[in-house]
């Protein structure tokens, strides 16, 4: 097991920026802490060598420019209908960057802060323990939060993601990190129609055409949001091609209690041979294959186009602070946060 350091680069306030290469088992992990982003993540096959298996940039001021690649989203993952919500009689508004709602946190959010970070290794694995804290008002939300997530490599090929929270006052909290994955490796111009999906979840949060909960939870069995049998992503994403969503940008009801390490995916590539495993204590999983990449300069010349990759964010539903049927996302001095992911890898 290996862990190396090095300086990523300057921010324009004089910030400086680290990167974290984590090597255990067959995997290769690297991570920025602007923004807590996975920026690399090496993976082998049998027949077809090692590929990065992430979307991202060759350089830093790609990452300086990043919108969402790889990040850690926070203070609330997905989108919050209207930018705004009441907690104890108390209305809060939120900056509208989607619209007329609020996406990943704000106007900046989490994704765009240099978080401080330590490396550590332990009988496990090796990992980057990242740390943040977001004060009172922060992007409008209440309360002083600390955010520690710590994401690492096994010696089973495995990718762990920890996530913690501790605010001292109530407030919603939903953090997730949003990598683009292409299990045929990002550098060889394929897209994801082919790779096959199955989901542990039999049902989804209905949305309308803005993409807010309706508050409805429906069944995912004889719609296009059925993988309770492994199929291609693309067999029925045309489907939605024509909605707003223009392909699946949904969140998914993990099946099993929300807590819970729990499996969510298995994701097999058919070129590589390369498979995935999801497990989650989240309540959902917002599925995104890609559906608004056009013309994208990623890494060594490789450059992005629509359904490049598809991201699995483990998560609370979105818009839960508006809607009371969904599992609470709101914590505080009494209710600290903390949820887990992990993705098995195999080839």
């Amino acid at each position: 097991m290996k862990i190396k350091k090095k300086t990523f680069g300057v921010l324009s306030s004089g910030k400086k920026v680290h990167l974290y290469t984590l090597k255990a088992g067959e995997l290769s992990l690297s991570l920025s802490t602007l923004g807590a982003t996975w920026t690399s993540l090496k993976v082998p096959s049998r027949e077809k060598g090692i590929d990065d298996i992430i979307l991202g940039f060759d350089s830093f001021d790609g990452y300086v420019n990043n919108l969402y690649y790889g990040v850690t989203v926070g203070r609330f993952a997905n989108r919050i209908g209207g930018a705004k919500f009441s907690l104890d009689g108390k209305a809060y508004s939120l900056y509208k960057n989607d619209g007329v709602n609020t996406l990943h946190g704000g106007k900046k959010g989490f994704s765009k802060l240099v978080w401080d970070a330590e490396a550590y290794e332990d009988k496990d694995g090796v990992f980057v323990r990242f740390e943040l804290n977001s004060p009172d008002g922060d992007e409008g939300y209440p309360g002083n939060l600390k955010a520690v997530v710590s994401y690492g490599l096994t010696k089973s090929n495995e990718v762990v993601a920890d996530y913690e929270a501790k605010v001292d006052a109530l407030s919603p909290v939903n953090l997730t990190n949003h990598s683009y994955f292409t299990l045929a490796g990002e550098n060889r111009g394929m897209d994801i129609l082919s790779t096959e999906l199955k989901l542990y979840c039999s049902s989804y949060i209905d949305v309308d055409d803005a993409l807010i909960p309706t508050g409805k939870i429906l069944p995912t069995e004889n719609t296009p949001l059925d993988f309770k049998n492994r199929k291609p992503i693309g067999k029925d994403i045309q489907v939605l091609a024509k909605t707003k969503a223009a392909g699946y940008d949904h969140c998914f009801v993990v099946n099993g209690e929300p807590g819970k390490l729990r499996p969510f995916a298995e994701v097999y590539e058919p070129f590589t041979g390369r498979s995935m495993k999801g497990f989650t204590t989240q309540p959902g999983v917002q599925l995104f294959t890609g559906n608004n990449i056009s013309s994208l300069h990623g890494k060594v010349g490789s450059v992005y186009e629509r359904y490049a990759a598809f991201c699995m964010e483990t998560q609370h539903f979105p818009d839960a602070p508006n809607n009371g049927n969904f599992p609470s996302c709101i914590f505080g001095p009494d209710r600290d946060y903390h949820e887990k992911a992990v993705f098995a890898f195999d080839w």
